[in-house]
Parts: structure tokens; sequence; C-alpha cells
């Protein structure tokens, strides 16, 4: 059986090692950004770094999103 828990950060390190403890449990600890994402984000990073594509700051993008 498999299940899925939401944990606070701080309470993490303490039920990691609790749940280490018992016999009949494994963990398998996921990386929750998929390769594909990954990926995606360094080839856009590639294209801005070559002058290939351009950024936008924050404070702009929210001004042009949210206007009125």
């Amino acid at each position: 059986m498999k299940i899925t828990l939401d944990i606070q950060d701080s309470k993490y390190d303490t039920f990691l090692k609790f749940i280490k403890t018992l016999n009949y449990v494994s963990i398998n600890q996921e990386d929750e950004t998929p390769q594909w994402q990954k990926d995606e984000v360094n080839r856009r990073m590639q294209l801005v770094d070559k002058g290939d594509m351009k950024t936008r700051n924050l404070k702009d993008t929210k001004e042009d999103l949210f206007k009125k």
C-alpha cells in the first residue's frame, strides 16, 4: 500500500527519523519537479544567455497583467 503525506517543514526531520525506525516501512522520496520542466527551464536559460530570449521583471509583468 502507498500513501502520500503532507508534513509541516518544521516537523519533517523528526517524522522521517521516526518512520525510518519501522522495519515494515520503506521510503521513496520523489522529486516534485518533473524532468521535462527542468529541461525546459534549462533550455530557456540558455536562450536568455545567448540573447535569443528577453526577460521581464516581476513588477512590470504584474502591472501589465492587472491593469484596469
